[in-house]
């Protein structure tokens, strides 16, 4: 028995992730903003592999730099390394528990921050302030709420 697709959820979650991560926030919380894009990224990566690799992931990325004005091909490659990673464990992962779940998203994000600083150093751009590593603290917390919220979405009621 197969139940209707929500195709509409994945390019929703993307655009929120992204109104997300240009919403303004004040000087202080600024260091803590998680990233947006690359949670909702892993989410389908977990969830929808048919759907979301690394073409995906890379399509994002590009549109994250458009969006955000970063260095461009920066997100795109963040985001790529970040798929490349969960595609490879994304069996393991998937059976986690919630918990363990969020350490390995929390593992990715760290993981970010460093792909993110590499480039910054290489192309001797600016480095983020230490207070930005704290912001993969707050994408492993907010984890288990963002996948129950989108796996929810995503599965829907079942009928009895």
């Amino acid at each position: 028995m197969s139940r209707p697709r929500r195709t509409w959820l994945l390019p929703v979650s993307i655009v929120l992730a992204l109104l997300l991560g240009l919403l303004p926030l004040p000087t202080l919380l600024q260091p803590l903003r998680p990233y947006w894009l690359g949670l909702a990224v892993a989410f389908w990566v977990i969830e929808e592999p048919d759907r979301a690799g690394l073409g995906f992931a890379f399509a994002m990325g590009v549109i994250g730099d458009l969006a955000f004005g970063g260095i461009l091909g920066e997100q795109a490659l963040r985001l790529t390394v970040m798929t490349f990673i969960l595609q490879r464990f994304r069996a393991q992962v998937r059976f986690f528990p919630m918990a363990q779940q969020a350490l390995v998203i929390g593992g990715l994000l760290v993981n970010d921050r460093v792909v993110s600083a590499a480039v910054h150093l290489m192309l001797d751009e600016p480095q983020l302030p230490w207070s930005y590593w704290w912001a993969p603290v707050l994408g492993m917390a907010l984890w288990a709420p963002l996948f129950v919220l989108l796996d929810a979405l995503r599965i829907g009621r079942r009928k009895s």
